[in-house]
């Protein structure tokens, strides 16, 4: 878009435009929260917030940003901040401006965890190691649809069971959007998934969404000298 505006200059409202900052807003729940919790409740507000003013564009870019952000990926983040012509008067994405002039506002819970989160893998302690391997141990290929949602806004449906891998996943991803794989960054619950993790290790299940960063400008491959 070459309406855009660089960063730390004021907008085409005289609005000022600075850089996205590392800080995150720092939180307390009313109550202790889980990680599923959270992500119910981030979900809830994303899956509204068109509803809200402003354009549905502009809220599916600074949900792709907040992700980012939240993975310690602040260059990815920026870049998709730039790309939609957004502004930011005070670097960080709880209030920015899309370039009509309409306000955007983000919460806090959207854009980091609260300081009274509560860890779900301290109860998994407490299994008997039987239980454990019987969990490890599928007993059959059970599948079914993962959502997974691109930040590009669109959601695509892949086939998947529990014992699948993210690489074989990112493969099936790239079969059908074409979307090559070194494009592809998932995230699930704001955690960065290794090609090597299995859907079952991450606690990934059939009702839950699966974040991917598409990253149209990936690195230039390494040449062997």
């Amino acid at each position: 878009m070459g309406g855009c505006v660089g960063r730390s200059r004021a907008d085409g409202h005289g609005r000022r435009n600075e850089p996205l900052k590392k800080e995150r807003p720092k939180w307390k729940s009313d109550y202790p929260m889980t990680e599923g919790q959270l992500r119910s409740k981030r979900d809830e507000f994303w899956d509204t917030a068109p509803a809200f003013d402003g354009r549905k564009e502009i809220w599916d870019a600074l949900r792709a940003a907040a992700l980012a952000a939240e993975c310690n990926d602040l260059e990815l983040a920026q870049a998709i901040v730039d790309g939609a012509c957004i502004t930011l008067p005070h670097g960080s994405l709880t209030e920015s401006y899309d370039e009509l002039g309409n306000r955007y506002q983000l919460p806090a819970y959207t854009l980091g965890p609260p300081v009274n989160l509560i860890s779900e893998t301290s109860t998994d302690s407490k299994v008997p190691d039987n239980t454990q391997k019987q969990a490890q141990t599928p007993v059959s290929r059970q599948e079914f649809q993962l959502r997974v949602r691109l930040s590009t806004g669109k959601d695509v449906r892949l086939t998947a069971s529990l014992v699948d891998t993210i690489a074989e996943l990112k493969k099936q991803l790239q079969e059908h959007e074409d979307i090559d794989i070194s494009c592809q960054r998932w995230f699930f619950s704001g955690k960065l998934l290794t090609d090597k993790t299995r859907l079952q290790d991450a606690k990934i299940q059939k009702d839950f969404v699966v974040q991917v960063i598409v990253n149209t400008n990936p690195p230039p491959p390494v040449i062997p000298k």
